[in-house]
């Protein structure tokens, strides 16, 4: 099974490599064509990712252990760890190549908005953190109520019945930026939905704007200054959000339960953070997805 499991990946990875993702990597020197090449690179990281090893070298490791014969270009975990960086774009394009083949219902215009965080450096030293610092920097988590350096994933998703979300489109942000900031770039070439999110994406006037989109936004009712409980029909509207919303929580609970794509703790680059997370992702998106 594992074995049928790794060819399918390889030849899908060999398809999308040809046809797109070569050109965003292309060498400009002698080595052009290496011997390890690029298409089994991303493989094995998916592969081993797929199989619960979520460090590179414990994916190196369990390549080298039971797959060496299928690979035998296989080069150092040095220069494994290098190629898996220089790869960040194609592990970014094969991300947005497998969701494109998502099947949306046009007819269900439900859909979901939230935010997750990955953390390069835990609350202990955000302030001092300064891993790949191009992508990251401090922020706040309010729904585990820490502060941490890294980044946050955003995503919209389309609702589905009695399972988890379609996603249709995800944006990583630093972690200090506001959600309703990156909400507002995300939903520009947006129409025609309905969205259930969070207290912090309530703005009466973008909601405004929203309505010439005709995108309806739907929210937990705020107390007001000094109001200690919601009158009866808003506690049942805001209850009401809550449930449709928790889908999108569930999804990524199940996203790091399947990769541990919070805690990135060992990421160094810029390019080690995007391929951390996207990697992660296409991995998602082809088995699961």
């Amino acid at each position: 099974m594992k074995t049928l499991k790794l060819i399918q990946l390889y030849c899908a990875v060999c398809h999308h490599y040809n046809n797109t993702i070569a050109a965003e990597v292309q060498r400009l020197s002698n080595n052009f064509c290496p011997k390890f090449t690029d298409e089994e690179c991303i493989t094995i990281y998916l592969f081993g990712i797929a199989e619960g090893k979520f460090v590179v070298k414990d994916v190196y490791n369990f390549i080298k252990e039971y797959y060496d014969d299928w690979f035998p270009a296989l080069p150092s975990y040095k220069k494994f760890c290098k190629r898996i960086n220089f790869l960040a774009p194609a592990f970014q394009l094969l991300f947005c190549l497998l969701i494109s083949e998502n099947i949306l219902d046009e007819n269900h215009i439900d859909h979901i908005m939230d935010s997750m965080p990955i953390i390069v450096a835990n609350e202990q030293r955000s302030g001092s953190a300064k891993a790949a610092k191009g992508l990251c920097n401090k922020g706040f988590c309010s729904s585990k109520k820490m502060y941490f350096y890294g980044v946050k994933m955003h995503v919209l998703g389309q609702k589905q019945y009695k399972t988890l979300p379609k996603t249709c489109m995800t944006r990583i942000e630093p972690a200090s930026e506001n959600d309703i900031t990156v909400a507002k770039d995300l939903l520009r070439t947006v129409r025609n939905i309905n969205i259930f999110a969070d207290k912090i994406y309530a703005d009466k006037d973008w909601f405004e704007e929203l309505s010439l989109q005709n995108i309806n936004i739907f929210t937990p009712v705020k107390k007001k200054k000094g109001q200690e409980f919601l009158d009866a029909a808003d506690a049942l509207l805001s209850s009401a959000i809550s449930r449709a919303r928790q889908a999108i929580e569930s999804f990524f609970n199940w996203i790091q339960e399947k990769t541990r794509i919070q805690t990135a703790s060992k990421v160094r680059s810029d390019n080690g953070l995007i391929s951390f997370i996207f990697a992660r992702l296409a991995m998602l998106a082809f088995f699961y997805w």
